[in-house]
Formats: structure tokens, sequence, C-alpha cells
């Protein structure tokens, strides 16, 4: 199937299912498609046991997005320079500290707190899976995933001290936990026997240290392209070339474009930049530009994750890994905020119970889906896309509808 008919299905099925969100079930708009996706492709299940072949149409077509390669080396870029762009500065260089914690302390912990329990939750059930391929797991499934948190964040009313922490930390910690992802993949790849950690430890630093450099690099340019002219059409070129062009390089030099992504979004949207470099009008047309990319794309993206349930495998014992890691990867994050909360709680002032208000916000999403997609064929794939589905749907459809009215009553007692 070529790439335009996908694209085409696609966007007809994200208008329609957004139209069935808005007129009946008026929830937010990235839980809404999920669902609706879901409910569609489960009742393309059941119709299939009486027509097979209608089943086997659409799991061709699930089967020919290469939901990995869609996301990571697609929309990702647009997404998080789009959620980057809108970051209130001043609130996240007053946050910086817990911030950097989160993202690299707490995605390291909670990492090895997922792999370690899961290990027991696997042998328990009487599947076997070496160690490495559970911490495999950690990295998947720890850092926090900014296009879910983004949406619904805006919705549920979180304090803005708050909302910046996990809207911070889910920018950044996607970053660096894809870097923990490839790096124990090349040790499950290679074989623990093979351990090269200086490779190790450039590699990550290479990733982390390019793609930050990169990203400054990037914003610097726009800055120095846009100051010079007043052309909004031109203007919201350059910003499309920073991430198209930018993700390209960082590919090329083995940078992480995710993080270089992020940090030219937040250049570009500082507010110092915008000042001496945008007229009001320019302002105004990049954002709305970026509102619109965001939008296309997070519906995008949300109808595919609801469609992929028709190729996963639900067998009784993965189902059930599924389940109790809901609970796992929710008492991991929530251990794995404790130091970071307790450093700066007093002296920044936290909301009450950020750190159980951040646990239950920390949503997962479609990042995690397309690291479990890149596991080869030799390792335990199928689990581990199954378990990562489970937890992703309940994390974006049972957290984000609930997340507001634990802020609620939190905030409130």
């Amino acid at each position: 199937m070529d790439i335009f008919t996908i694209a085409a299905i696609l966007i007809v099925l994200a208008a329609a299912f957004g139209y069935i969100n808005v007129r009946f079930l008026k929830l937010p708009t990235t839980i809404g498609l999920m669902l609706i996706s879901i409910l569609f492709s489960t009742a393309m299940l059941l119709v299939g046991r009486i027509s097979p072949e209608i089943l086997a149409v659409e799991a061709e077509f699930v089967r020919s997005i290469d939901f990995t390669k869609v996301l990571m080396e697609g929309m990702l870029g647009f997404l998080l320079f789009a959620g980057a762009l809108h970051v209130d500065f001043s609130q996240l260089k007053a946050q910086r500290g817990p911030i950097v914690m989160f993202a690299t302390l707490g995605v390291v912990a909670s990492t090895f707190l997922v792999g370690g329990l899961m290990y027991g939750v696997f042998t328990l059930l009487g599947l076997h899976i070496p160690f490495i391929f559970c911490l495999l797991f950690g990295a998947l499934i720890s850092p926090t995933d900014p296009i879910a948190v983004l949406g619904i964040l805006k919705k549920a009313g979180v304090p803005k001290k708050l909302e910046t922490k996990i809207v911070g930390e889910s920018l950044f910690n996607d970053g660096i936990g894809v870097v923990v992802f490839l790096s124990l993949f090349q040790l499950a790849r290679a074989g623990m026997q093979e351990i090269h950690w200086d490779e190790i430890g450039l590699l990550f630093l290479e990733e982390v240290g390019g793609g930050i450099a990169l990203g400054l690099a990037l914003g610097f340019a726009a800055y120095h392209l846009m100051r010079t002219i007043d052309n909004y059409e031109v203007e919201i070129l350059i910003t499309l070339a920073i991430v198209m062009g930018g993700s390209l390089l960082a590919a090329t030099l083995h940078f992480s474009a995710p993080l270089a992504m992020v940090v030219a979004g937040l250049m570009v949207g500082h507010e110092r930049f915008r000042t001496s470099s945008m007229s009001e009008t320019t302002e105004r047309y990049v954002d709305k530009f970026w509102e619109l990319i965001d939008t296309l794309l997070n519906a995008l993206l949300f109808v595919i994750i609801g469609l992929e349930i028709i190729v996963i495998n639900f067998e009784d014992n993965y189902v059930l890994a599924g389940l109790i890691a809901i609970p796992v990867v929710l008492l991991a994050r929530y251990a794995s905020l404790w130091l970071p909360v307790r450093l700066f709680q007093k002296r920044l002032e936290f909301v009450p119970r950020t750190d159980l208000i951040m646990t239950w916000g920390g949503l997962r999403g479609g990042i995690s889906i397309a690291l479990a997609l890149t596991l080869s064929a030799g390792m335990p794939r199928d689990l581990m896309l199954t378990v990562t589905y489970i937890v992703v749907v309940f994390s974006i459809v049972v957290q984000g509808l609930s997340v507001g009215k634990v802020v609620e009553k939190v905030v409130k007692t």
C-alpha cells in the first residue's frame, strides 16, 4: 500500500472519529480519538469472526504502517518542537533542578525498578525472560510521553508550577529514555559478555550532549535568520526547515533528535527570541501553524495507536502480565520521584502531593509502543508489545480522564 493511500485512510478515519468525539463523546481529543479507534478495531475483530476477509484487509493495512518509523523518524520531531514552542520558559528555568533530576535520575531509577519487579512477575507467570529484556521493558515504559501529556494537562486544571514540571520532564525524559533504551538494546543484542562500558558511556554522551548542542545551534540559526527579515511565510518555512533538516542532521551525526528538537523549540519560543526576531504578525502565524501541525499529527498518532490492537497478540499470560505491569509501573514511577521531590520541595514550594500528582499525570504513549516495536524477532517482542500496549491504553484512558479530578481533590485538601 503506497504512502498516499495510507495517509488518506488515516486522515479520513481521524476526521470521522474526531467528529464523533466532538459531537457526542466530548472527551479530550487524544483520549477520544484513541478510544473510538480501539472500539472501531474491536468491532472489526468481532466482524472478522463472521467475515475473516474484512479483518484480513484491516490487519494488512495496520501492518503496512511502520509505526516506529512514522513516529520516531517522522512525527516526533514536529510534535516535540511544537510542544516546546509554548512552554513557559521562565517557569521552566525556575524548575530546572527537579526537571533535570526527574528526566535523568528518575528515568534510570524507574528503568531498574520496573525491570527488577517485572522479572519477578514474568517468572511467577512461567514466562522465563532474561533480565536484560526486563530492563529493556523498563527503559521503554519509564519515560512519560510529552505528546500524551501536553494535550491532556491543558484541560486538567493543573497548577502552572506543577504543569511546568510535568511537561518539562516529559519533553526531556523522552530523549533520555530513548538513549537508555538504545544502550540496553545494544547490550541485549551483543550479549552481556561483550559489554564495553566505555562505548555505552560514549554513546550516551554523544546522543545527549550532541542533541542539546545541535538544538542550541539550530535555535541560534533560526534567530539570526528570522531577525533579518519580516516575512511570515518565509519565517514559517525556516522553523519547518529547522525541524526537518535538524532531525535529518541529528540522525546523520548520531545525536538525539528528540533532545535537539526540544531545545530548538524552547529557544524559538523564548520571549526574548520572539520580541527581537518576530513581528506580531509573524508570531501569530508561526503559533497557529505549529498548533495546526500539533493537532493534525496528534490526531493521526492516536488513531494509529487505537488501530494497533488488530495486530497485538493477546495471549492469556501476556494480558495478565500487562495488567500486573500497570501498578508496577506506577509504583516505580512514584519511587523514582521520591528523592528529587524531597530535595527540592521546600526550596521551590512544591504543590502539595506533587509526587502523587506527577505519578498519576505521567502518561505513557506512542513512544513506548514505537520502542517496543523495534525489538527484533529473536527477542520476546510479542510479550513486550502486548504488555506495553496495555499499560499505554490504561495510562491514556484511565489516568488521562481522571488526572483532573485527582489534582482537584489533592490540591483542595
